[in-house]
């Protein structure tokens, strides 16, 4: 294997950390008739979801990332909190775990210059699009228009014109993740606001908006936590990622890779927790017919996030249409996993046939440098990867070696 890396501090979570978040944090549960109710041990700071007790501060050396032969990784920018990216004209759009969304733009050669400030006091803006150049931001209770114009990261401040329904403003699981559809709508993912619960109104649901009219469908339910929507470049299927129920396991339930081939379908919660693995909570009631059930099945709580079908032509050939997806790691399980990025082979309409590692090393012996959570391509084919535990995207290149 070859590496590329940054010297600097190398910041550790130990598996007592892992331990403490589990034991601070209890499950959402259901009485006999399946009326949600909370069992939750402790009440987290508004905003703060349970994973973020999972945190570390400053930068992590790259000396210990592992990936294929002829490739490299490095740092290629400093977001603070930086999660979901779109990738614009000559720029990057960043959301972040906190209040604020910024833009690095970058040159010809794909080198990064001055990370600038776009807003401020949003509430986590972690959800971004394009459309015909105008910037569009997700936000836990509403969808943004930034201005009419076409985005400007020289100019960045804009008037924000609220777009589409009111979302629902609670925290747990209030990331919201969107993505553009090849006719120019945006889906916006909704998580449910519980760890296994019966969601309401648009809760644990994907919904179709409109952007000028503000119109809007829900497109699909029975979702529990969608983290991560993307679009396949030729079919025009959408594709997302779905996290699985905690408490239930060590090894149950497995997070998921969903395909959205018709609109209006149900994928299963909460009468499953992920996969075909039932929820305690639901047991004894009976689903629906008609669930739809992931096109593949991923390792339980890895929390799959971000992921891109891969269209470039700097990675070699066998990566040509296949997934490149983000795992942001576990938080509540005895032995870490996840914390890396996957490599989905699919078929020729992007449905997931294998998966592999791809880049390791943010988990060493349960001691975690960093987290993964969007994954998007620049014009030169190389790939850029978000990291909210150290506020950094890193750059992934190849070179033939």
């Amino acid at each position: 294997m070859t590496k590329q890396f940054r010297a600097g501090r190398s910041n550790k979570l130990t598996l007592a950390a892992f331990a403490t978040a589990a034991l601070l944090l209890g499950a959402c549960g259901s009485d006999e008739t399946g009326a949600s109710q909370s069992t939750e041990t402790i009440e987290l700071p508004e905003g703060v979801p349970a994973e973020a007790l999972v945190q570390a501060d400053g930068p992590v050396s790259l000396s210990d990332i592992g990936l294929p032969d002829g490739f490299a990784i490095h740092e290629w920018a400093q977001v603070d909190g930086a999660r979901s990216m779109v990738v614009g004209d000559g720029f990057v759009v960043i959301g972040t775990q906190g209040d604020a969304v910024y833009t690095v733009p970058f040159d010809g050669m794909m080198n990064a210059g001055e990370t600038r400030l776009v807003a401020e006091d949003l509430t986590l803006p972690n959800g971004l699009a394009l459309i015909d150049g105008v910037l569009y931001i997700a936000e836990q209770v509403q969808l943004v228009r930034w201005g009419d114009a076409p985005f400007d990261p020289a100019n960045p401040v804009q008037t924000p014109v609220k777009v589409g329904p009111d979302l629902p403003d609670l925290s747990h699981h209030g990331w919201r993740y969107m993505a553009t559809t090849s006719d120019n709508q945006l889906l916006i993912a909704l998580g449910s606001p519980c760890n296994i619960c019966t969601p309401e109104g648009l809760q644990g649901s994907i919904i179709k908006v409109d952007p000028q009219t503000g119109d809007y469908a829900t497109v699909a339910t029975g979702i529990r936590n969608s983290v991560g929507v993307t679009i396949h470049p030729q079919t025009g299927v959408p594709f997302f990622t779905d996290n699985g129920a905690d408490m239930m396991g060590d090894d149950t339930p497995p997070g998921e890779i969903n395909a959205l081939t018709q609109e209006g379908a149900n994928y299963g919660f909460p009468w499953y927790g992920g996969g075909h693995d039932r929820t305690p909570d639901f047991a004894d009631a009976t689903p629906p017919e008609g669930l739809v059930f992931p096109v593949m099945d991923m390792d339980p709580h890895a929390a799959g996030l971000g992921f891109i079908f891969y269209q470039g032509d700097m990675l070699p050939a066998a990566y040509k249409g296949s997934i490149i997806l983000a795992q942001h790691g576990s938080w509540n399980r005895t032995f870490p996993i996840g914390y890396r990025l996957m490599h989905v082979m699919t078929d020729a309409d992007g449905m997931p046939t294998s998966k592999q590692e791809f880049a390791t090393g943010w988990l060493d012996k349960g001691d975690v440098t960093g987290r993964p959570v969007d994954v998007k391509e620049l014009p030169d084919g190389s790939i850029l990867v978000s990291d909210d535990m150290n506020g950094v995207i890193y750059r992934i290149t190849y070179s033939a070696p």
